[in-house]
Formats: C-alpha cells, sequence, structure tokens
C-alpha cells in the first residue's frame, strides 16, 4: 500500500516538537524503519530487540506466541497510536495487520537515548505507556474476574474511546478486528461473543451494520453492564 504522504512525516506531526533541532530531526528519522503490512500479513521481530512502534495508518494486533503454535492476542492499535513490541523472552512477538497498514519501528534502547533530552517526545512516550498501561489492568481485570456481558461490554466502551466517531447522541464503531480475534483477546468463544452481541442489540444498546459497523445508542447503558464501580463512575 502506498500512502500519499511520508510515513516518517506522519510520525513527526504526532510526536516530534515543532522546533526540533533539524540534527535531532534527522537523527530520529534515521533510526526508523518504514514497513508495509497488508491485511492479515505479520511482521516479527525476533533478535531485533525492544522496538517502539508508530501506526501510520490501518491498525495492527500485538500477538504473543507461546510453544506449540498458541498465540495470544495481547492488544490492538490504531493510526496515531505508540507502543512497545517486548523483546523476546518467554515469547516471541508479531505486529499483524488488521488492515492494510504503514508502521514504522524503532529500535527502543537506541529511540530512549535520543529522546533523552527531548522532554516533548518523553512525555507524549509516558503518555501512551500510561494509558496502555490502563488498558492493560481493565483487560487483568475483565479477564479474572468479570462475566461474558460484562468483558463485551469493557471491550465495546474500549473502542468507543479509542475509535469512536459521534453521530449525533450516538457514537458508531468500525471494528477492524474479527469476532474470532475479539473472542481471543477477552478470553471468550465466538459464539458467547456472538450472543452477548445479540443480547445488546436485543435490548436497544447497540445497532449492528455490516459485518464490522456497531453503533452505541447508549453508553451509560453500556458502562452499567461493565461491571464498573460505581463509585469510581
Amino acid at each position: 500500500m502506498i500512502t500519499s504522504t511520508d510515513p516518517f512525516q506522519r510520525f513527526a506531526h504526532r510526536i516530534l516538537p515543532a522546533d526540533l533541532p533539524d540534527s535531532v530531526f534527522c537523527r530520529f528519522k534515521s533510526l526508523s524503519r518504514s514497513s508495509q503490512l497488508a491485511k492479515g500479513h505479520a511482521l516479527g521481530f525476533a533478535g531485533a530487540g525492544q522496538q517502539i512502534v508508530f501506526v501510520v495508518n490501518g491498525a495492527t494486533k500485538l500477538v504473543a506466541h507461546a510453544s506449540e503454535s498458541r498465540d495470544q492476542i495481547v492488544a490492538f492499535q490504531f493510526a496515531g497510536e505508540v507502543f512497545s513490541v517486548p523483546d523476546s523472552d518467554n515469547y516471541s512477538y508479531s505486529v499483524s495487520a488488521l488492515r492494510d497498514c504503514d508502521i514504522l519501528a524503532f529500535d527502543s534502547a537506541r529511540f530512549l537515548r535520543l529522546a533523552s533530552g527531548e522532554a516533548g517526545v518523553l512525555h507524549h512516550l509516558l503518555d501512551s505507556t500510561s494509558r496502555s498501561l490502563r488498558r492493560c489492568r481493565e483487560k487483568t481485570i475483565a479477564l479474572g474476574r468479570k462475566t461474558a456481558g460484562e468483558r463485551v461490554a469493557v471491550f465495546l466502551i474500549g473502542m468507543a474511546d479509542r475509535i469512536g466517531v459521534e453521530q449525533g447522541d450516538r457514537l458508531f464503531l468500525e471494528l477492524p478486528m474479527s469476532r474470532r480475534d475479539i473472542s481471543d483477546s477477552i478470553g471468550l468463544t465466538i459464539e458467547t461473543v456472538s450472543r452477548q452481541l445479540s443480547k445488546l442489540r436485543d435490548d436497544g444498546v447497540i445497532e449492528t451494520v455490516g459485518r464490522s459497523g456497531v453503533i452505541l445508542n447508549a453508553l451509560e447503558s453500556l458502562r452499567d453492564r461493565a461491571g464498573f464501580l460505581r463509585e469510581a463512575a
């Protein structure tokens, strides 16, 4: 897939300070490695060390690979987001395209050394890391303690925060991941996910549009079904 804008320019516009010296800008650019992934294709990082990845456009999923061909979706990422791909340890990791996408990858150690003197870049990375950790905590609680209905509600609320498009008093989600991806991510079967979505649709909380569109008619009702601590709302 060929984009009309240089991928690094999109990264720079999103992440780098406008007053960054040209010499430092060029050093960041020299660290970047651009990849174009067609839907369903994956990029592995075995032996490359920890990576910082920027999604230029499209959508991806970070997948951990365990023994006996057992894979686990760790997280989903969308255009404009920065995330970390761990170094291979007990597992190996890959980034797979949910849609045709462009990504930029940086060696984490070299990137952080260069960014150490740039407060704006570090602030953006810290903010991205904090949001990722919050999503991980939410997912851990959902997997450990929540019902199937609560897990699906939490998933939809998370997607609404990240890719929801306002349509009057409703939110529209164009979900790039398959039902199987959703079920693998939140620890349910495809059949259970489908049943829970059907229940939400029958109750008027959501509407489904085609294979990937979801309209959230009542976000507060969805939050009521998510098992959140009421005092924290």
